[in-house]
């Protein structure tokens, strides 16, 4: 379905908001960005220009010694005993008050033992580290944080290995004064907070969130299992994960990094690790920036797929801090979500969301790793770009599959399955949220949005236009597959302006009625077949010479009226064969045959190409760049 806003201003004030974050990398939350180019896009009077994208160079996360030491040696330790309602202390550094321990000194401190009812205080102002050696401890605060980090440094828990350790508050807190809303954490710091070990660490957050850190915090190892009333994990500046296993019952969001007041914060790299995460809302939330370079990732969203916002009356905004405009006031259940820009390198991520699967502000990219995408919304969503150059993307259901302003596909294999659009440009500025339903956007102006197929393996079963662009196409490499859709009243290819095929292979299989060919501006031939009735799904198409050279055999998945393919077997002045029917002994992937023999079915026509776009059979369908039936509108628009 056509889907056309002005996204100017957007682009503005992503360059903006990255023009403040310098050129270089280099610490932690480093980050660094410059205008590329996008490529060529031609609009449809025919004109060249080129649109600049924002290029991000990679966050580096830099881990100190202290952040990967998981020893637990005696040495220069301090020891604190909980007994119940008692403490014992061996060692300096720690004064105690009833339940409530005190660290005033950076060092190291083993903690064991059951604590009723109180509480661990780490106030310094040492410019050292602090280190909880967590030893079989269970600790239990009724009214605030039970590990509160006042001041520090930096403040390291280290699990021990084979240790199971407990950390559960209350449903009320005592704050220090009216205007005060911190701590709000089972386990609070305001400065840098980092967990590491071999030992496994459960934190039951009942008052509001599970774990923060109002500066970076990092996992480095050990096991943790997190339930929170609200957001299970936060770093205000930054989260880091390297290594370890995370899970993660969350009312509100599962991982959030909030700070929008720095460009150079509020940004999550995962490189590692196993994280199972359970949200209410967004599994994984990035004010700025969000990275995936490895690790196993099993996120839930909002309820799931089959909890999607059309079916949905709300999820309700506790503890809500957005993360960029999409979702200033209202609550969103997405899998991945960052403002500014996503990048996913590697890993194996499966997410099952009420929202968008993966939802930029800004940009995506893609280029590695295994996805397994199940959502209730789009599978990929970014507001600008959106780029594809590797890694294998199985989307098994949304509502629109891609969609972006300007989406450029060079490589990878994505398969994706959508109740509406496969691929879409100029989706525009996401509004699916609380109380909404997949898709709803206002529209305001016409736009130019292109599509670049450059490479990659790509096939799509779409309940609408199988590649909806609001703009140009321009494919010069790759193997597209289209099945779908079935009314009349959208397309296995929809477009403004012009397709131009250079390279590849395209095949798409729909309806009739709106079909479209690729533009006579090509360079490699393409045919439009339609029939005069629909053919049952499963029903084969083959092509080949009037000498016996196979150049398709295909079997939709889909009842089917149309068939365009673009190939560079095709040759002009060739005389072709259309069979229907019939069997090959070849091998067949996502219903495309290569190799084997054909036996014939029943031959329905024959073409002689002549032209770049040839049209053949029953005159209903659209043509190159016209829709059927509306002579009076631009190409690819629709009343």
């Amino acid at each position: 379905m056509k889907k056309i806003i002005a996204l100017g201003l957007l682009f503005v004030l992503i360059l903006t908001f990255t023009a403040c974050s310098g050129a270089a990398v280099g610490s932690a939350g480093t980050l660094a960005a410059a205008t590329g180019q996008a490529g060529t896009v031609v609009n449809p009077a025919g004109e060249t220009e080129q649109d600049a994208a924002v290029v991000y160079a990679p966050i580096t996360v830099e881990y100190e010694s202290e952040d990967l030491d998981t020893s637990t040696n005696s040495s220069g330790m301090s020891y604190i005993k909980l007994e119940g309602n008692t403490v014992t202390v061996e060692g300096d550094g720690v004064t105690v008050n009833g339940t409530v321990v005190t660290i005033s000194k950076a060092g190291r401190y083993s903690l064991s033992g059951v604590l009723n009812d109180g509480q661990i205080v780490v106030n310094t102002k040492d410019k050292e580290t602090v280190r909880l050696v967590l030893n079989g401890a269970n600790i239990t605060c009724s009214t605030s944080a039970p590990i509160y980090v006042a001041n520090a440094e930096k403040t390291v828990i280290t699990l021990a290995a084979g240790t199971e350790n407990y950390v559960a508050d209350g449903s009320a807190y005592r704050l220090e004064s009216a205007e005060s809303d911190e701590p709000n954490a089972a386990i609070f710091s305001h400065d840098d907070l980092t967990f590491n070990g071999n030992g496994a660490l459960t934190v039951n957050a009942t008052y509001n969130h599970g774990i923060v850190s109002k500066d970076d915090l990092k996992i480095t190892g050990g096991t943790l299992i997190i339930n929170a009333t609200n957001d299970g994990i936060k770093g205000r500046d930054s989260i880091a994960v390297k290594a370890g296993t995370i899970t993660v019952n969350a009312g509100g969001d599962g991982l959030q990094a909030n700070n929008t007041d720095d460009a150079e914060k509020g940004y999550i790299v995962i490189e590692g690790g196993t994280l199972n995460i359970t949200a209410g809302l967004d599994a994984v939330q990035a004010a700025t920036r969000l990275v995936v370079s490895s690790g196993t990732l099993a996120l839930v969203s909002g309820g799931g797929s089959s909890n999607g916002v059309s079916h949905q009356a709300g999820w309700g905004n506790q503890g809500m801090e957005s993360s960029a405009s999409d979702a200033d006031t209202t609550a969103s259940a997405k899998g991945l979500k960052a403002g500014v820009d996503i990048a996913i390198t590697g890993g194996m991520i499966t997410i099952d969301s009420a929202d968008d699967a993966i939802h930029s502000n800004g940009s995506l990219t893609l280029s590695g790793g295994e996805l397994l995408l199940t959502s209730g919304d789009d599978g990929l969503h970014s507001d600008a770009t959106l780029t594809i150059s590797g890694g294998q993307l199985n989307i098994t259901q949304s509502y629109e599959g891609i969609e972006s302003a300007m989406i450029t596909i060079n490589g990878g294999e994505i398969h994706l399955l959508a109740s509406d659009d496969g691929i879409n440009t100029a989706g525009g500025v996401d509004g699916s949220s609380v109380n909404g339903r997949p898709g709803q956007n206002d529209f305001m102006a016409a736009g130019n949005y292109p599509l670049y197929l450059n490479g990659g393996y790509i096939v799509i079963d779409a309940g609408g236009d199988g590649i909806d662009a609001n703009g140009p196409i321009a494919m010069t490499g790759g193997t597209v597959i289209v099945n779908g859709p079935t009314d009349s009243g959208n397309g296995p290819l929809d477009y403004t302006g012009e397709f131009k095929v250079t390279g590849g292979l395209l095949v798409a299989a729909g309806s009739a009625g709106m079909a479209q060919a690729p533009s006579a501006s090509s360079t490699q031939y393409s045919v439009l077949y339609n029939f005069a009735s629909q053919q049952a799904a499963g029903t084969p198409v083959h092509i080949e010479t009037q000498d016996g050279e196979g150049i398709l055999t295909f079997v939709p998945t889909k009842v089917y009226q149309s068939v365009v393919l673009c190939s560079p077997e095709l040759k002009n002045g060739t005389t072709y064969l259309v069979y229907t029917g019939g069997s090959s002994t070849g091998t067949v992937t996502d219903g495309l045959y290569s190799g084997g023999t054909y036996t014939a079915g029943t031959q329905i026509t024959s073409f002689t190409i002549s032209s770049m776009v040839t049209s053949a059979g029953s005159a209903v369908g659209g043509g190159p760049g016209r829709p059927g039936g509306n002579p009076g509108l631009p190409g690819g628009q629709r009343p």
